[in-house]
């Protein structure tokens, strides 16, 4: 009695006394019913206090209201487990798909939602926008005004032209010929020359373009859950629209070369924002004598190379009647009329007279270098052998070029100042003009074209019923994850129904 009663081992949840079946009962086959009313009558007569507490009755009952109140106590888990499961596997069961019955129209509309995802992640309507970096559209955008714009913006007009450059451009175009006044032969052959130079960053603008648009591409199949169970109509896919990029990109590169070589192709001294040559003249007049600078005056019958130093006049200020004169003369040069070619082009003030000409009235010294011109002879018959002197280039070092710049006199620096202001007026103009046409160009043979083809291109390579099963074929693994899938999904949904099942029971 007092071992059922807990007295001698006490326990938490108390001793509950069963009869056993002895081995004399299985092998007369005992049958459980007989066992139980055995048991019954045995704790009657031994155990009447005990008996309702005892016996295996009420060891299947403690049993059971133990285990329910353990679920219980776990179902608010248990339940949230099974739902994220249950999600987990409906999605993946979406992304592998269920078997095609129709191939034609889902093909058509995998081919549909591609191009349509490619279209709005270039226009910037995509759903799925990110939020850590530049992609599609607006990055295009920051390479046409951020990244092309500031290349452009560093390319100065005079970047790799030095006087001597300058002043040799101006000698080459004479011929043989001395000069009265700069030739216009010369600034239209510098203008080419550094207009030339904007050519590369622009190509540059088209490659970052086209690589942005490949990058599009990935993005887009990582949005379409059919093409990762797909993987042949993915690779034919990337296949045709890469083919489209490359295609588009020879007229796209084509066009923006064109561009730059329409503005080498004809200089156009006349346009309005350009600083024509007798206006760039008076500037300079004004600078000069704003600055108080003097110039030596060569006594008439001096030689070339010897500047006469007995007499020299101080710079005097300008009236404003020659001030006047010199905006009559600037509007008579930049006048759409005959009227430039009848004062000499671009630069006719030189032709007017020599003495309107700040500093030497007659013909200026040749710098150091230049002046020993007596020293030249025909080739193969100099006393040493060695052919004509070369003129200073644009490749000698930087001390000869600071040696050559001291040693100009000042009507030389007067005209590769003059030739340097012309050649900023213009640069700045094509460049503002090319900055402009640019992205224009590369947004209509690339970027506009490949939205508005997208689709149809693909519709013309890959719909086409011989491809069908070879596009949308599916590999064995894939099969074999689906069925899983299905089988795992069944199995939760069921458990899913069970949990409710007991949270409604009752406890007996």
């Amino acid at each position: 009695m007092d071992m059922l009663t807990g007295r001698v081992i006490p326990v938490k949840l108390g001793i509950i006394g069963v009869v056993n079946r002895s081995q004399l009962d299985i092998k007369k086959s005992k049958g459980i019913k007989d066992a139980l009313q055995d048991e019954s009558s045995f704790l009657q007569r031994r155990y009447p206090g005990l008996a309702s507490r005892n016996g295996l009755p009420y060891l299947a009952q403690s049993l059971n209201r133990l285990l329910l109140h353990h679920i219980r106590s776990c179902l608010p888990d248990l339940k949230a487990r099974i739902s994220v499961m249950i999600t987990q596997y409906q999605q993946l069961l979406t992304t592998l798909g269920e078997p095609i019955s129709d191939q034609s129209k889902v093909l058509l509309q995998i081919i549909t939602r591609f191009a349509a995802a490619y279209c709005a992640i270039v226009e910037g309507t995509s759903d799925g926008l990110q939020t850590t970096e530049l992609s599609g559209g607006a990055r295009i955008c920051y390479i046409f005004h951020e990244t092309y714009g500031r290349t452009l913006q560093s390319v100065c007009a005079l970047d790799g032209l030095s006087s001597s450059d300058i002043l040799t451009a101006i000698r080459n175009s004479t011929g043989p010929r001395p000069s009265l006044f700069v030739p216009e032969i010369a600034f239209e052959m510098l203008a080419k020359r550094q207009i030339q130079r904007l050519e590369d960053p622009s190509l540059r603008c088209v490659d970052l373009v086209y690589e942005e648009m490949q990058r599009i591409i990935a993005c887009c199949a990582s949005n379409i859950p059919e093409l990762l169970r797909f993987t042949g109509l993915h690779d034919r896919i990337v296949d045709v629209i890469t083919h489209l990029l490359r295609r588009r990109l020879v007229p796209t590169n084509t066009m923006v070369e064109n561009l730059v070589a329409i503005e080498t192709a004809y200089i156009n001294t006349n346009h309005p924002d350009f600083v024509g040559g007798a206006a760039s003249l008076s500037e300079l007049i004004l600078k000069d004598h704003a600055d108080g600078r003097r110039r030596p005056r060569t006594v008439a019958g001096t030689t070339p190379g010897h500047v006469a130093t007995t007499e020299t006049k101080p710079a005097q200020p300008v009236a404003e009647g020659k001030v006047s004169k010199i905006a009559q003369e600037s509007s008579k040069v930049d006048a759409p009329d005959g009227a430039a070619a009848a004062s000499g082009g671009l630069f006719g003030f030189f032709g007017r007279s020599r003495g309107d000409l700040p500093g030497d009235a007659s013909p200026a010294p040749v710098p150091a270098g230049l002046s020993d011109m007596s020293s030249v002879k025909p080739r193969g018959l100099s006393s040493t052998g060695g052919g004509l002197n070369a003129l200073p280039t644009s490749e000698q070092t930087t001390e000869r070029n600071n040696a050559f710049k001291s040693a100009l006199t000042s009507r030389q620096r007067f005209e590769c100042e003059l030739i340097e202001n012309l050649l900023r007026s213009y640069f700045l103009l094509v460049r503002k003009n090319v900055q402009d046409s640019v992205p224009k160009a590369v947004m209509h043979f690339l970027v506009n074209n490949v939205k508005d083809n997208i689709q149809s291109e693909l519709v013309q390579k890959l719909y086409k019923p011989e491809l069908f099963e070879e596009l949308l074929c599916e590999s064995e693994q894939m099969v074999q994850r689906r069925k899983e899938a299905a089988e795992m999904l069944e199995a939760l949904q069921r458990a899913q129904l069970i949990v409710g099942e007991i949270r409604d029971s009752q406890l007996f």
